[in-house]
């Protein structure tokens, strides 16, 4: 095991560089030898947050396990693009959920485009586009006129129409990735520039497209994480629902009014902060969580029920300790995570607002 190199992942009240340093291996602890990042071993996989946590990895310098991530994406990818839902300790003959979740799917362009960034390997981008291609082209069968785009097909091959606003503003930003990569490689996508434009009008126009889940706080930030809104219409939405999911001092709740604060969804608030430029709130997030950590393993909870004070579910997991070292990988200036997350850094398609 290389050590891994935490000069940017040290952030005050956060991390210390021996603190990263763990939190890597905790991670590194986590992937099978075939690549695998399950959410803690006897876990499940699922792809979106097996490529949060190669993305992490990536922070560190860690890229021959990052690739190792990828190339379990490259061999086990479906005939249709996809990927299933869950894979049991990440074994890919071991499916525990069969449907294939567009979101989910889009995902592994953002972190191919992440690890190129990352590296500069052009074999690389060179052996993936295929399979970036494959999965967009996939996720974009499931768009809906309406711009939105199902959130799902299930095994059988039936596609599900209803939206989720979270899943489809990640898929946005996937979307914005894959662009990249097209540019990059001179392979341009004049369908997913449509595409893209389309799904942003919804998101930012059609609330009644996506169905209801304004409980959740990712459906309160994810617009704005997935580069959908920006400016001050991304200010206006941060500010509006801050007072009903942020807890001082313990981070950011899932669901309201559930009285549980979650590592995940705290990380990710702060990496949509400093996206708008509120660094320092996104560094007060970030400290408020540091009692989810476990510094034996350096990993972290997924969260807290603090009516209780009970850490809740009794789970660390690879995908919550990735978000995190994303998010101080950004505020520490980390150019290709930075980049990744700048939705003014990534092609946008074409505005479709004067249009629908």
């Amino acid at each position: 095991m290389t050590t891994p190199r935490t000069q940017h992942l040290v952030l005050p009240g956060v991390l210390t560089a021996g603190q990263a340093a763990a939190t890597v291996r905790g991670i590194l602890g986590v992937q099978r030898e075939d690549g695998a990042i399950p959410w803690f071993r006897g876990h499940h996989l699922d792809p979106w947050d097996h490529v949060e946590a190669a993305m992490a990895l990536n922070t560190a310098g860690e890229h021959e396990a990052a690739e190792r991530a990828y190339a379990w994406l490259a061999r086990h990818q479906l005939p249709d693009g996809s990927w299933y839902a869950a894979y049991a300790d990440g074994a890919h003959d071991d499916v525990t959920d069969r449907a294939r979740e567009t979101n989910f799917v889009a995902y592994a362009a953002v972190g191919v485009w992440h690890h190129y960034l990352c590296t500069g390997d052009d074999a690389f981008l060179d052996r993936m586009w295929p399979v970036v291609y494959a999965a967009v082209e996939f996720v974009l069968r499931l768009q809906q006129p309406g711009g939105q785009i199902g959130w799902k097909q299930e095994d059988d091959g039936t596609p599900v129409a209803d939206a989720l606003l979270t899943g489809c503003s990640s898929v946005h930003h996937a979307l914005c990735c894959a662009l990249a990569i097209a540019e990059q490689l001179e392979e341009p996508q004049p369908d997913w520039e449509l595409a893209v434009g389309a799904l942003r009008h919804a998101i930012r126009r059609h609330p009644e497209r996506f169905l209801d889940k304004d409980r959740y706080s990712m459906d309160w930030y994810y617009p704005v994480l997935g580069g959908a809104l920006t400016g001050a219409e991304a200010k206006e939405r941060i500010e509006e629902r801050w007072d009903r999911f942020v807890v001082p001092g313990l981070g950011v709740r899932c669901v309201t009014p559930n009285p549980w604060v979650t590592g995940g969804e705290s990380a990710e608030l702060a990496l949509t902060l400093w996206s708008v430029g509120e660094s320092d709130r996104a560094l007060q997030v970030l400290q408020s969580i540091q009692h989810l950590r476990d510094d034996d393993s350096g990993l972290y909870w997924t969260g807290y029920v603090f009516e209780d004070d009970a850490v809740w579910p009794r789970e660390l997991t690879a995908w919550t300790a990735g978000s995190l070292l994303l998010a101080v990988a950004a505020l520490g200036g980390h150019e290709p995570t930075c980049t990744v997350f700048s939705a003014d850094r990534l092609p946008r398609g074409l505005d479709a607002d004067c249009c629908r």
